[in-house]
């Protein structure tokens, strides 16, 4: 029941913050006009600036947003306990993350479209803006060579995934054809593709799962796949493959979240709970070892589902080129945060309260098919349930650098099976729909992030004068060939300590929630910086500006000089990570410093108006 409870009390709260605080401001701080002239009808080119109904914008956004991240981050925070997971993913959601996606969405829209980095050169300072878009070079380069990394463990993992995933990608470009093109209703198409996508899922699953031949390394194939899907989808027009394809996934999500919250339910109906299967707060001796300390360190573990800096880049990067109406704003910037939100209130409970319904064990059947069922303890003949269940995932003898980011993914993907189970989903089938709704989920933060890499590359290279880069096909080349060789680096080895290619995204994984939170707290110094010329409240900013700078630098720190080599880069000599690390570092203070200098300056004061 005490499931049930908090799911239900996280909903309850998302919806009154949206209707108190993200109303005001949306209405009172941001003045959002419908008569505003927004970029995608002032730039339409119909490649980029695009205007396009509200809920396909919607599912875009949120679909972009979304990814792995509030899946990742709150499947290994839980091991400090369920509690401060659903604290900080609460009210970081309502009170920081929601307002930075919204305000970041909000100045893009009164700039013409401009990315923050951009408008970060007018409102503070011109070096500023060189300084921002190399900080979100680096943070795009680590969503880049990670995100690849994570669909194709997740293909490798789940092989019942691949056939929707892929077949996902045809079926929007159909939509996005017929619907810009030929001007067909979206409803009938959607409804339509949705039920393809659940057949493909269906017979993926049961009859054709996809496995690469074992001699393959299968995670470098995938990942090479993956980039080359990117390169297209960064420089095809939006509305051929990346607006419908979110669009496709937003309802898929929407889908797989009313049953994840249905079995969610019943499960906690029926007696399903967290109380049963870990502590509020995970006791210091039940903690493994080597693991850092919850302060600083929740704050970056849990960036997407709270607060995450990739969301201001989605939002200035893509959605605000996109947007048809200044009052969507609110819906699409503050709205999808929200929505984000209870998904990773979702991820925790299910992997908790879901977990603990019972260890899923996998099966290779004889006809080369996969079933999967609930574990049996050998010396009891009983399902591990409970706690037991539990520490199976999050054993206290494991060391932090044995939280692997497969094994996390795979608690969510087990515990909401699990719940599925509640509603009388079959097991096998409840792990192909969650797997692939990862997957989709990944992939769309992927080409997102390929597009807006372009984007920041483009950007730099017109600042520099190096024309060759200002080319959106050499810009998008050369982003995916430099995270394909970033990603074949051998990040890991095998147990018999042969290197594994492909892997190399996990050298950067330890940087990549700092690094997004790092990138938040700037977002906010630039929403700041914009609200203070026009001498707009910035008590609502300020503070999480200062909270989201302080954490990850805090973070960081620790990570750069701890003597401890599980969690300490220099001690481990981790040079790569050691020296993108102190590049930020040094990039954030520089800023700061900038920022220092222009504050008492420009209260009431306009930026220079963009040049056309």
């Amino acid at each position: 029941m005490s499931t049930l409870l908090i799911a239900l009390g996280c909903a309850v709260a998302y919806i009154v913050a949206y209707y108190t605080y993200g109303s005001w401001l949306g209405r009172k701080l941001f003045q959002l006009d419908r008569q505003a002239i927004v970029p995608s009808h002032a730039l339409r080119d119909d490649n980029d600036f695009v205007p396009t109904p509200s809920a396909v914008v919607f599912g875009h956004h949120f679909t972009s947003i979304a990814g792995t991240g509030p899946i990742v981050g709150p499947a290994i925070a839980v091991f400090w306990g369920w509690l401060p997971a659903l604290l900080w993913i609460l009210l970081g959601s309502i009170f920081i993350g929601a307002m930075h996606d919204l305000g970041s969405l909000v100045i893009s829209l009164r700039n013409r479209g401009q990315t923050v980095g951009e408008i970060a050169g007018r409102v503070i300072s011109p070096r500023t803006r060189i300084l921002f878009l190399t900080i979100l070079f680096f943070a795009l380069l680590i969503v880049l060579a990670i995100f690849g990394l994570v669909i194709a463990k997740i293909f490798s993992m789940y092989p019942g995934s691949v056939l929707g995933v892929w077949l996902s990608l045809p079926l929007a470009m159909i939509v996005g054809y017929l619907t810009h093109r030929r001007g067909v209703g979206l409803f009938g198409l959607s409804l339509v593709s949705l039920v393809l996508l659940y057949l493909a899922v269906y017979v993926g699953v049961y009859y054709l799962p996809i496995r690469l031949p074992e001699s393959w390394n299968s995670v470098m194939v995938w990942t090479v796949i993956l980039l080359v899907y990117c390169f297209f989808a960064s420089t095809w027009p939006v509305w051929l493959l990346l607006q419908p394809r979110d669009y496709l996934n937003s309802h898929q999500l929407i889908v797989s979240l009313f049953l994840l919250v249905l079995g969610l339910m019943v499960a906690g109906w029926n007696g399903a709970s967290l109380m049963d299967t870990t502590p509020a707060i995970v006791a210091a001796e039940q903690i493994p070892a080597g693991a850092p300390s919850m302060f600083p360190f929740l704050f970056i573990t849990i960036a997407c589902g709270a607060c995450s800096g990739f969301h201001c880049l989605v939002s200035s990067g893509t959605t605000s080129k996109q947007v048809n109406n200044e009052c969507d704003a609110q819906a699409i910037g503050y709205g999808s945060m929200l929505l984000e939100g209870m998904l990773a209130v979702v991820v925790v409970l299910a992997c908790c309260a879901g977990v603990g319904m019972g260890r899923v064990a996998k099966q290779d059947l004889p006809n080369g098919q996969i079933a999967y069922e609930r574990a049996i303890d050998v010396e009891t003949q009983q399902m591990v349930t409970g706690a037991a269940a539990w520490r199976s995932y999050y054993s206290p003898n494991d060391k932090w650098v044995d939280f692997k980011l497969d094994n996390m993914v795979g608690a969510f993907v087990d515990g909401g099976a699990n719940f599925l189970t509640a509603i009388g989903i079959p097991l096998t089938l409840g792990v192909g729909l969650i797997s692939v709704l990862v997957a989709c989920f990944a992939a769309t933060t992927l080409d997102s992030a390929a597009r807006l890499q372009r984007y920041v590359i483009q950007e730099l290279a017109e600042t520099i004068h190096f024309k060759p880069l200002t080319n959106k096909y050499a810009a998008t080349l050369f982003a995916i060939v430099l995270s394909g060789l970033i990603a074949a680096i051998p990040g890991a080895k095998t147990a018999a300590g042969a290197p594994i290619y492909g892997s190399g995204g996990l050298i950067l994984w330890p940087l990549f929630g700092a690094i997004n939170q790092l990138l938040a707290g700037l977002a906010m110094m630039v929403i700041a910086a914009w609200l203070y010329r026009r001498g707009k409240p910035l008590w609502f900013v300020i503070l999480p500006m200062v909270f989201m700078i302080a954490m990850p630098t805090w973070a960081i720190l620790i990570n750069l000089f701890s003597a401890n080599p599980d969690i300490g880069w220099i001690a481990s000599g981790n040079r790569l990570l050691t020296v993108v690390a102190l590049i930020t570092l040094g990039l954030q203070l520089w800023i700061i410093w900038e920022f220092v200098l222009v504050w008492p300056k420009i209260k009431g004061v306009l930026e220079k108006p963009i040049e056309n």
